[in-house]
C-alpha cells in the first residue's frame, strides 16, 4: 500500500510540475520573459521593480493623488511650467551636441520668452508662439554619438533605464540648473516638488497600464526602450 501510494504521489507531482512548467513556458513566449536579449538583468530588474512599486503604491501615488486632487489645475501648470521652463536650458545644451542647432535655438529662445514674459516660466508663452518644445537628454546625446544602450536596466526609485543612461543620469543632475539653487531648503523642497508634480501627472496612465497589462514589468520595459529608440533616432 504504501509503495502504491508513493507511487501515485510521485506520478501526481510529476503531472503537476508538467501542466506548471507548460503554464510558464506558455506565458513566457506570449511575455517574451526570459527570453529578450535586451534584459539579461531581468532577475534583478524585476527585484528593482517591485521595490520601486511597493515605494511607488505606499507614498508616492497617495501624496501625487492628494497633490492632484487638492491644488488647482492652473496651479499645477504653473509647476509643470517653471520646471520645464529650467529643464529647456539643458535640452537647449544637449540639441547644440547633438547638431541639432535649430531645436537648440528655439530651446534658448523659449528660454528666454518664458522666463522674461511668462512670469519666471509659470507660463508657457513659447507653445502659442509657435515654439516647440524639445526634451533632450545626455543619454540621448550618448545615443546620437552612437553608443549603444546597453542592457536594460531598473534603477532604484528612478525606475526605467539602460546602462547607457544610468551612467548619464548624474550629468543629467549636474546639467539642470535648480541643482544649484541655494538656499538649499528651498532647492531640496522644490525637488519634492517637481517629483510629485511628475508623478502626478501620469495617474492615468499608470491606472490604464494595470488594467491592461498582461505583466506590467514586461509593459513598462518594452514601452520604455522603444520610446527611447525613437527619441534618439526619430527618422528611423
Amino acid at each position: 500500500m504504501c509503495i502504491l501510494a508513493t507511487g501515485c504521489s510521485t506520478t501526481t507531482v510529476t503531472k503537476i510540475k508538467d501542466k506548471a512548467d507548460k503554464t510558464i513556458d506558455a506565458i513566457a513566449v506570449k511575455t517574451n520573459i526570459g527570453q529578450n536579449p535586451r534584459d539579461p538583468l531581468e532577475g534583478f530588474n524585476r527585484v528593482m521593480y517591485n521595490f520601486n512599486d511597493t515605494i511607488d503604491r505606499a507614498v508616492a501615488k497617495p501624496v501625487a493623488q492628494v497633490y492632484h486632487d487638492v491644488l488647482p489645475t492652473f496651479v499645477q501648470t504653473g509647476v509643470g511650467n517653471f520646471f520645464g521652463n529650467i529643464g529647456d536650458v539643458w535640452s537647449a545644451f544637449n540639441s547644440l551636441l547633438q547638431g541639432k542647432g535649430a531645436e537648440s535655438f528655439t530651446s534658448i529662445v523659449r528660454v528666454g520668452l518664458n522666463t522674461t514674459f511668462g512670469l519666471g516660466g509659470l507660463i508657457d508663452i513659447g507653445s502659442p508662439a509657435g515654439l516647440t518644445k524639445h526634451k533632450e537628454d545626455f543619454g540621448q546625446t550618448l545615443g546620437v554619438w552612437g553608443v549603444t544602450s546597453g542592457p536594460y536596466l531598473v534603477l532604484p526609485i528612478l525606475g526605467p533605464s539602460t546602462v547607457r543612461d544610468a551612467i548619464a543620469t548624474p550629468l543629467d543632475y549636474y546639467g539642470d540648473a535648480w541643482s544649484y539653487y541655494k538656499p538649499v531648503y528651498i532647492r531640496n523642497t522644490g525637488t519634492v516638488v517637481r517629483l510629485v508634480d511628475k508623478r502626478a501627472n501620469i495617474l492615468d496612465a499608470g491606472s490604464l497600464i494595470e488594467d491592461a497589462a498582461l505583466d506590467q514589468y514586461v509593459f513598462i520595459r518594452d514601452a520604455y526602450l522603444q520610446r527611447r529608440e525613437n527619441q534618439i533616432h526619430p527618422d528611423e
